[in-house]
């Protein structure tokens, strides 16, 4: 497919056009023809690598001001295209929205730091149940009516314009994706053409990326004060800190808002709710409509991501009725409070992504009016990553569960016992089982009659990661194999 800068929104240095067969920002994927785009990273810049994409074919390159000084010499060699701009992350992800051309006709996405996922993909289930193709795109992948690999949460702009294009051209008409911070941050999303998108919360988490909370908030608010158009709908959740502040980006820029929560400012409102052991009942008010819904979803917090994936296709023409009338018929997310195995005596084990003290605490906390015995977590912390979060994490599950399991999540690099005495500060009655399948077993075995089991950490990942090396481990599968060796199905 051959498609001029000009056509692609770009302009080159001396009126230069030139026409492309592609796009890459790798320049080992570099090929005959292509636009190459050297961008700044965390370690080195693009522009190192502008020689070798020349010489796989590259016709274009993209850069800023700074990688074309670094590339100087080679650009003058080889004398390509060149397109200099201030934020060449934000001029790709644009080309790339260009170049590809398609979406599904109705796109939403969803940021915050816990229940991007669920939100996606509850909003694809309804879609999918009102007779919509649908898909979500996030931490599991591709998911729905057309399926894919992705490798990242937000997939960088090629493959994610490569994916829409794809999808919309196998008739998927609805898409929702998960926007993380550093696709924000780093313009993955630009280009998306959204109808809708939603704010969840905002807690601690990657700050090891971001450094400080306003930074990681900034990023955040990119998708609405950037990237949501002003013709679309936000939907934020009001009862968090950082709603109004979301809400007030949105008014600046005249965005229609419609929030989400258990406040009587709410549009749509949860105004009571009952569990038992396998879900929920909500009594819900859309403005001045009350709905009473069953949700066959473990864990309290579900009613807000379900009410925020709700709203998204409301906000995208969706009828309430209709939308109300297929809650019921929700599944539970994969890795996402899932139900793993029960034991002989009643005895329930779930596995929930929560990685973040928030989400720890919260999962806990959502679990426990499920059960009317103990409560009992696995907890550990992932290496090469925020640190500080790793004491909380220890004391938001010594604060809420009634045994606590300090056990490995993915060390990556680091040492694996450093990790863990680091978790342990925050609960030192915890017991420290290093290997994880181990921690899964012993939790296992403690439970008894009415008690609950709650592996964190993992959720969906069916990989640990030691060293370079990824084995592979799956808590559910973990989880099952233990229940089954401990009540002799094995």
């Amino acid at each position: 497919m051959l498609k001029t800068l000009t056509e692609l929104g770009l302009t080159a240095q001396g009126g230069r056009d030139a026409s492309v067969t592609g796009l890459s920002v790798d320049s080992r994927q570099t090929r005959e023809g292509h636009l190459f785009a050297a961008l700044p990273g965390a370690r080195a810049h693009g522009a190192d690598f502008v020689d070798f994409a020349l010489r796989m074919g590259a016709r274009a390159v993209l850069t800023d001001p700074e990688g074309a000084r670094i590339a100087a010499p080679v650009l003058a060699e080889h004398d390509p295209a060149l397109v200099v701009v201030q934020d060449p992350r934000q001029a790709l992800a644009y080309a790339a929205a260009l170049y590809y051309g398609r979406q599904p006709e109705i796109m939403v996405a969803v940021t915050g730091t816990n229940g991007k996922t669920s939100v996606a993909t509850f909003a694809r289930q309804i879609w999918q149940l009102l007779g919509a193709r649908a898909i979500n795109v996030g931490t599991t992948g591709v998911e729905g009516d057309w399926q894919a690999p992705s490798p990242h949460t937000t997939p960088e702009p090629i493959t994610l314009h490569r994916m829409l294009s794809e999808a919309a051209a196998a008739g998927i008409t609805h898409g929702a994706m998960e926007a993380s911070s550093h696709g924000l941050a780093q313009r993955r999303l630009d280009g998306v053409r959204l109808t809708a998108a939603a704010f969840t919360n905002f807690t601690q988490d990657h700050l090891d990326y971001h450094a400080t909370f306003e930074a990681y908030f900034a990023a955040k608010a990119g998708l609405f004060n950037r990237v949501l158009p002003e013709e679309g709908v936000a939907v934020i959740n009001i009862d968090d800190a950082k709603g109004m502040e979301i809400e007030g980006i949105c008014a600046e820029r005249g965005i229609e808002v419609m929030r989400i929560g258990r406040s009587d400012a709410a549009d749509l409102r949860v105004i009571a709710q009952r569990f038992d052991a396998t879900g929920q009942d909500l009594r819900v008010d859309f403005v001045g409509n009350i709905y009473q819904i069953r949700l066959d979803l473990i864990g309290g917090f579900q009613a807000e991501n379900v009410m925020a994936a709700a709203a998204l296709v409301m906000a995208c023409g969706g009828d309430p009725e209709e939308v109300f009338s297929c809650l019921p018929e929700l599944a539970g997310v994969r890795g996402r409070m899932q139900h793993a195995a029960t034991r002989d005596n009643g005895a329930a084990v779930f596995v929930d992504y929560a990685h973040t003290p928030d989400a720890v605490a919260t999962a806990i906390r959502a679990l426990r009016p499920h059960v009317m015995g103990r409560v009992v977590a696995i907890v550990g912390a992932g290496g090469d990553r925020d640190r500080t979060k790793r004491p909380l994490m220890g004391q938001a599950a010594h604060d809420h569960a009634d045994l606590v399991i300090v056990t490995d999540d993915n060390p990556r690099s680091e040492d694996p016992a450093a990790i863990r005495a680091e978790v342990m500060a925050g609960a030192p009655e915890a017991i420290e089982v290093g290997d994880r399948a181990e921690a899964i077993l012993r939790g296992v075995d403690a439970l008894q009659p009415g008690d609950a089991l709650l592996i964190c950490g993992k959720g969906h990942e069916s990989g640990q990661v030691i060293g370079d090396d990824v084995f592979p481990f799956d808590d559910v599968e973990q989880a099952s194999m233990a229940v089954s060796a401990l009540d002799g199905a094995l």
